[in-house]
């Protein structure tokens, strides 16, 4: 119903900056809330960032270096991730969600296939 494709992945040096982007298409007139989501290796998927409606929710962890910027009429959304370590290296997911906006991984509806980020130091 909805299919969502991430990029921009790579590998960066710890303090270097990355923007990932993300595309939804199909039924996408329904989707209230698109986000970020990592999960490194041996880790839990974990929340980073998302929007909808007309606010914004970030991780405590990355708040103040990662900001995420939707555009509704292009079904886009992107992360501009700045300041970045070691400890960020994971696989990133964009998710899109139907009903509300959230930072719980199990409200959201759809998943992309990720892109991976490693920060080397």
């Amino acid at each position: 119903q909805v299919q969502l494709v991430e990029s921009g992945g790579r590998l960066v040096q710890a303090g270097g900056s990355l923007r990932l982007s993300c595309a939804a298409s199909g039924r996408t007139l329904n989707i209230y809330a698109m986000g970020w989501f990592r999960q490194a290796p041996g880790k839990e998927r974990e929340f980073v960032a998302a929007a909808g409606g007309s606010n914004t929710y970030y991780s405590g962890s990355v708040k103040g270096r990662f900001t995420i910027s939707r555009d509704n009429a292009k079904n886009t959304v992107d992360l501009q991730m700045n300041s970045l370590e070691p400890e960020y290296t994971a696989v990133y997911y964009c998710a899109a969600a139907i009903n509300t906006a959230t930072i719980k991984a199990s409200e959201y509806d759809y998943w992309g296939q990720g892109t991976q980020v490693t920060v080397s130091s």
